[in-house]
């Protein structure tokens, strides 16, 4: 199964490298996920709700313009881009890491919180969790306060993260979804809630499933 990806920010070359270094070590056998950069006038960062809007515009017109496969993903837990109902873009599936991650933790019976960056894409990732029904299982996403230069800092990201599991535990949360698909997050602690990482999950979900269907 080949999926076309595409990130929701321009990184440049050294960091779609690392990211697809990301994808080629956790998709499971079967799927490979190819990951470009975003367009030129694309925004360097999600920091607010216009660059979130703008960057869902680009992402859905280059993912319905992707070269042939099998389905198309934007490389952000936000889904940016597909369709609430999963859709198609350019004729083909539009995967989403959240939708696929959420809704397997749904299905297994955990109670899902969420950390982001900061407030916008905290906002954006509630507003999807809400409008794929899973709100009553959900409980919040924790702002970590952090900028797009942390996201390949992956320390500085657990060391921020620790305060927000430890509140989710409090609140009754048992898996928590790294809101950056991009990020290695290292934390692995029986007594925290679950880090769900988009990347791993969702794609092995998709890969449990025998990728998409054929039609």
């Amino acid at each position: 199964m080949l999926v076309h990806a595409v990130t929701p920010i321009i990184v440049g070359s050294a960091e779609v490298a690392r990211r697809q270094a990301r994808y080629d070590a956790l998709a499971p056998a079967g799927v490979r996920v190819v990951l470009s950069d975003l367009a030129p006038d694309g925004p360097r960062a999600l920091d607010t709700a216009d660059q979130v809007r703008h960057s869902e515009e680009l992402v859905a017109a280059a993912l319905s313009a992707a070269p042939a496969g099998d389905a198309v993903l934007p490389d952000c837990v936000l889904d940016t881009g597909v369709p609430v109902d999963g859709g198609r873009l350019g004729g083909r599936p539009a995967l989403g890491l959240l939708r696929l991650t959420v809704g397997a933790a749904v299905a297994a019976g955990h109670r899902v919180g969420a950390v982001a960056r900061n407030r916008a894409i905290a906002d954006e990732l509630l507003d999807r969790v809400t409008a794929y029904g899973w709100a009553g299982s959900f409980d919040e996403v924790a702002v970590l306060d952090l900028q797009v230069t942390d996201i390949d800092d992956a320390a500085r990201w657990d060391e921020a993260m620790r305060p927000a599991l430890l509140a989710a535990r409090a609140a009754g949360v048992t898996a928590v979804v790294n809101g950056c698909s991009a990020v290695d997050t290292a934390v692995r602690d029986p007594d925290l809630p679950l880090v769900l990482d988009p990347i791993r999950t969702g794609l092995g979900v998709l890969g449990a499933l025998g990728g998409t269907p054929a039609r």
